[in-house]
């Protein structure tokens, strides 16, 4: 199944290492395939250096695109971590 939805970056630090590392963990706990789209550059959200590549700062637009099997569970966490800013104060 092929789920995406768009979502904004939040945080103020935007997709910093920290920001990163704490998605590419939760994305390689999903069997499905997750890659972000910004602009042109697309991602694979289990890499933390694909996801630092992207260089998202705040206010910049994502596409999330999942694929598989577990791909609306996924996608709704990967949603909500980033509307969440990363769960950072």
């Amino acid at each position: 199944m092929k789920c995406s939805e768009t979502v904004t970056i939040v945080n103020q630090l935007g997709l910093h290492a920290r920001a990163a590392t704490k998605l590419a963990q939760l994305c390689q706990k999903f069997s499905c395939s997750i890659e972000l789209v910004q602009e042109e550059k697309s991602a694979d959200a289990s890499s933390v250096l694909a996801l630092l590549m992207l260089a998202s700062s705040k206010g910049k637009t994502l596409q999330v695109c999942t694929n598989g099997e577990d791909a609306e569970q996924a996608l709704s966490a990967v949603v909500d971590l980033i509307k969440n800013g990363f769960d950072e104060s």
